[in-house]
């Protein structure tokens, strides 16, 4: 894929590559340390400069957003996918439980989703999860699946919120069960 700097102009070959291995450096620091990571430590692990690396992402939350952008756009796709399936409330549990368990392998997803609207970069491809959230929500209390008094936004923060849970379950090596806890709050009284 070719892109172009700032002007609008075709990168060099080399500075094409350079910019690659800084985003391919990004990608693996910031899915282990999310946006605490120095951007000296890119740098380092791309094997070239910060010169290079604000050449190509004037700061670090550029090159953040760059990197999420990306993986967002794929929880959507995903959640798309499960919006069409038979069982709408089976849907919206699996795809909770797969954006869990994708996020807490990738530190920066955590990070992004607990600063919405924080990176105006990143702020369409939020809305787009919250509106393909919004649409297995909607799907899943019309099945009877989830309570009506439940909105996406509760369902961010509980995603968000089950990523801490879920990723200090992990780290602990121990089962997560507050998921189960927190799908049975979900679930509608009989």
């Amino acid at each position: 894929m070719t892109t172009k700097d700032a002007s609008g102009k075709r990168l060099r070959a080399d500075a094409q590559r350079n910019r690659e291995r800084v985003l391919a450096a990004a990608q693996e620091l910031f899915a282990a340390e999310g946006l605490a990571v120095p951007l000296d430590d890119i740098a380092r692990r791309a094997g070239v400069g910060p010169g290079t690396v604000y050449r190509h992402f004037p700061t670090k939350e550029a090159l953040f957003a760059a990197v999420v952008v990306e993986r967002i756009q794929r929880m959507v796709e995903e959640a798309r996918d499960h919006a069409t399936a038979d069982d709408p409330g089976q849907a919206f549990y699996d795809y909770f439980q797969r954006v869990i368990e994708y996020a807490a392998l990738n530190k920066d997803i955590c990070d992004a989703l607990e600063s919405t609207g924080q990176q105006p970069q990143t702020t369409c491809q939020e809305s787009d999860f919250d509106n393909a959230i919004g649409t297995l929500l909607a799907r899943a209390q019309q099945a009877g699946a989830v309570r009506v008094d439940v909105t996406t936004a509760e369902v961010r923060s509980l995603i968000v919120g089950a990523l801490n849970m879920y990723r200090r379950a992990v780290a602990e090596q121990r089962p997560a069960n507050e998921l189960a806890i927190l799908y049975a709050g979900l679930r509608p009284l009989s």
